[in-house]
């Protein structure tokens, strides 16, 4: 008697990794350059008087340019479902990604509205470009503008110590832990990562 040849079952593939959207990546790679070039410059500008004139003519616009970003940042994030986290990270990891990712955006955000507040209290206005101009956000005032820097400052401190967390964090586990989370947002050949991440 015949029988008929049980039917073998093969495992499905497991899905290639997908990465973030090129939009997203694109916003992410052209923020992190004006990041640290925002950073830099605030550096010497507390530390060159000479040239202070001239940093700050490259420091508005920049930090304006950074606030427009970070809103077309924000608002394609909340439309498109960012790719998941590499499974193997533990909840602690995932937990600090998720905040320190979220605490880098307010700051993104609120850094160049108190920068803007601040030299309106100063009674000085923005220059973008030749006569182009910012209007004022605050009534101008010595006390208000005080209280801004001080702020502006503060702020300053806490998104160098930020930013250099995330940096220290996609180092460690793209040289310790190798797990290849920094390949979701990669623009170079990354083996065996699939497509984009699908929108919401």
């Amino acid at each position: 008697m015949s029988s008929e040849p049980t039917p073998t079952t093969t495992p499905s593939a497991t899905p290639a990794p997908v990465r973030f959207t090129r939009v997203a990546r694109l916003l992410h790679w052209t923020m992190a350059v004006m990041v640290v070039a925002i950073l830099f410059i605030g550096v010497f500008m507390v530390t060159s008087v000479g040239d202070f004139r001239f940093l700050v003519t490259i420091h508005e616009p920049l930090g304006i340019a950074i606030l427009l970003f970070v809103l077309v940042r924000i608002g394609w994030r909340l439309t498109h479902t960012p790719p998941p986290l590499p499974p193997g990270m533990v909840r602690l990891d995932r937990l600090a990604a998720k905040y320190s990712e979220r605490l880098l955006y307010a700051l993104l955000l609120v850094q160049p509205l108190i920068g803007w507040a601040m030299v309106s209290a100063s009674g000085e206005p923005i220059v973008l470009f030749g006569s182009l101009y910012l209007p004022h956000i605050a009534p101008q005032n010595i006390t208000l503008f005080a209280d801004l820097l001080r702020a502006h400052i503060a702020a300053a401190y806490l998104l160098y110590l930020t930013f250099a967390a995330h940096l220290a964090g996609v180092l460690v586990h793209t040289i310790v832990i190798r797990d290849r989370v920094l390949d979701r947002m990669a623009f170079w050949r990354a083996p065996g990562y699939g497509s984009e991440a699908p929108p919401r």
